[in-house]
Order: C-alpha cells, then structure tokens, then sequence
C-alpha cells in the first residue's frame, strides 16, 4: 500500500501518525486532525518505515493489525524511543492487554468504535503530557548543569585559595621567613596562583554577563574585523607574557557590508578561541588571525602551532565542561565552557565554528557567515 499524508501540509504543524488497516479509521483520524500533518499507514510495519524517516509527535495505533499489531509496535517503538509518545485504538476491553500496554509504555487508550471528542481530547491530552515531560526533563538537565558547575567552580577556586593561605598562615606563624632561600620562590609561585585565581573570577563575571543575557539578542550592524582586532588587541598581554607571537592579518573593514551581530557574544566566541590559542601553544610558538570574504561568507581563521588534538579529543571540546589535560596533571586552567558557548553564539547569529587539528601540527578555528546580499 502506497503511504499516504495529508494534501496542503504546513510543514510547522505537529505530526500524528494513524496506523489502522480499516480504510474509515484511517480517514476520520485525518479528517478530525486536520490541524496537524496526518501521517497514515495501514499496519505496523508500514508505521515503522514512516518512523524512521520522519519525526512523529504522536502515533496512533489500532491494536489488532496483520504483519505487526498495535502492541508489537508499541514495544518496537518504546525500544528504541523511549519519549515516543504512543495511544492505543482498541475495541477490546481486555484488561490483561490493557495492562500489558501500560507495561510497555502507552501513553492512553482510545476506545472503539471512535468517538470524535475523546479522539480529539485524548490527543490534546498526551501533547500537554509531553509539554509537562519535556518541562520537567529541560529542569532537571538545568538543576544537574548547576550542580556540576558549582562543584567546578568549588575545586577550581579552593586550589589556588588553599595555597596562597597556607603561605600566609606560615607567615603570620613565623615559619616563613624573608632570609629564607626558598621564600622568593614560594612568593613567586603565590603572585602565580593569586593571578590566576583573579582570571577565574574575570572568567565565571564574564560566562554569567554572556550567559544570562535576555534570550531575545540584540543585533546591530557590525563589522567582524574590527572586533576580531579589539579582542586581539586585549589579549596581547596575555600572549607576550607567555612569550607567544600573536598577529592579526585581518583589513579593517573585513567585508563592505557589515554582518548582524550581538557585539557581546561575538567579542565572546573569539576570546574564547584565541584564550585556548594562548593556552595550548608553548613558549615561542605564533597563532595567526586571517580574515577572507567571498561572493557567498566572510571567514575568519584562526592558527596556532600548538600542541594540537587527536581525533578523539575533537570529537568532545564542545563538550560543556570538558577540559583537555595534556599534561595529565588534574590542574586545568578555566572551566571548559568557551568553545561550548562560542559554537552556540555563533550558530545563533547565523554563523559555523569548526575545527580542525592534529597532535604536534597545532589547531585551526575557522567561523564563517554567510555575505549579507
């Protein structure tokens, strides 16, 4: 039997699929839920080819089907998605199937022959069940997200905390001593850690500034090179005192046409590569800035001559909180969330961010947005 949709569809409604083999059933379901985009199958295993190349909201099945009945594709369905929300048609009153449905996920049930409101309310009814299960999962992702980044900032802070106190509580109990051989190197290592302790703090005001920021973004005309340069030039300092050569090629202005852009999370992505740029390459090595605009997007790149990435590591820097460790030392700088946002600030304006890197032949960061006409 050839699948059949409904006619005129709006590809924004949501999508129910009814799988019966009665021909009537088929048409009132599309008929009373021409609201949505009707999906309809005759049996089973014509639901499940539907399945996988199209993404239903909501499946409505008869029970007793030929080749795959309503049960089988429930279990079948449930397997493999397990948030696949599911009603059974049934002319039965079976409490054994009943029960044997619930156990394998159902979300309600549709007594037949069909009554056109409880068809209707029943479907509204699982929508809303979905809205309040997304609702409640998107709260519980954001609860556990806070959780593991309060307990970052926790360790991250009490490192350098923890030693430059116990420096001071030696001090202040006599057993550091200025005549000591050692007491220039220990004042050394304390400036260290209270310098990095500082850019923690500069790190989690500037994620929360950029972070929090109302969802709706503001974007004015601007020109990408010219941020490119403002970012670059605040990180010079951070470059020279790690003795790495970081230059910016990039003509201002890099295209005629300015690109829509939130000036705050732009300036943030491209800190956020060129952090890790300063960070990963060693003492005397270069990363280069390069901007280029064709007939179609502007392209900014950025190189370094790090230490580079193998192909597993890539696979995770997008990874919310995930840090590389090349020394395997358990003390990363920052917290693993600059390349997580970046690439979400960028695809948000419309932009790409990709990398590319091998081990010992550094690391290329390129962002491309289209050329506005």
């Amino acid at each position: 039997m050839t699948l059949l949709t409904s006619n005129n569809i709006n590809q924004k409604k949501r999508k129910i699929l009814c799988a019966d083999d009665e021909p009537i059933i088929r048409e009132l379901c599309e008929s009373v839920l021409d609201q949505y985009q009707v999906f309809l199958a005759s049996d089973g295993l014509e639901a499940l080819k539907i399945l996988a190349v199209e993404e239903i909201d909501i499946v409505l099945s008869d029970v007793i089907m030929p080749n795959l009945d309503g049960l089988e594709l429930l279990q079948q369905i449930k397997g493999k998605h397990p948030d696949q929300a599911v009603i059974l048609m049934t002319g039965y009153s079976d409490k054994e199937l009943i029960l044997k449905a619930l156990k394998a996920g159902a979300d309600d049930f549709i007594s037949k022959p069909i009554n056109i409101l409880q068809l209707t309310t029943t479907v509204e009814k699982v929508f809303e069940k979905q809205k309040i299960r997304k609702e409640l999962a998107d709260l519980k992702h954001t609860d556990q997200l806070k959780s593991d980044f309060l307990g970052l900032i926790s360790h991250k802070l009490k490192t350098p905390a923890t030693a430059i106190s116990l420096f001071i509580q030696n001090i202040a109990e006599g057993i550091e001593s200025p005549d000591d051989h050692n007491f220039k190197q220990m004042v050394g290592m304390v400036q260290a850690e209270t310098v990095h302790l500082e850019q923690l703090i500069q790190d989690l005001l500037y994620f929360s500034e950029a972070t929090l920021q109302k969802e709706a973004l503001d974007l004015e005309p601007i020109d990408l090179g010219l941020i490119a340069d403002r970012v670059t030039f605040a990180l010079q300092p951070a470059a020279l005192h790690k003795r790495v050569d970081l230059e910016n090629s990039i003509q201002i202005p890099l295209s005629p046409t300015p690109l829509m852009l939130n000036p705050q999370r732009i300036s943030f992505a491209i800190r956020a590569l060129l952090d890790n740029a300063i960070k990963f390459t060693p003492q005397g090595g270069d990363i280069k800035i390069t901007g280029e605009v064709t007939h179609k997007q502007i392209t900014i790149k950025i190189k370094d001559t790090g230490i580079g990435m193998h192909h597993q590591e890539l696979a995770k820097i997008f990874n919310k909180f995930y840090q590389i460790d090349p020394e395997h030392t358990g003390q990363i700088r920052g917290f693993g969330l600059g390349l997580y946002y970046a690439r979400d600030f960028i695809r948000n304006m419309g932009g790409q961010l990709s990398i590319e890197s091998q081990p010992g032949q550094g690391t290329v960061a390129t962002m491309e947005f289209p050329r506005p006409a």
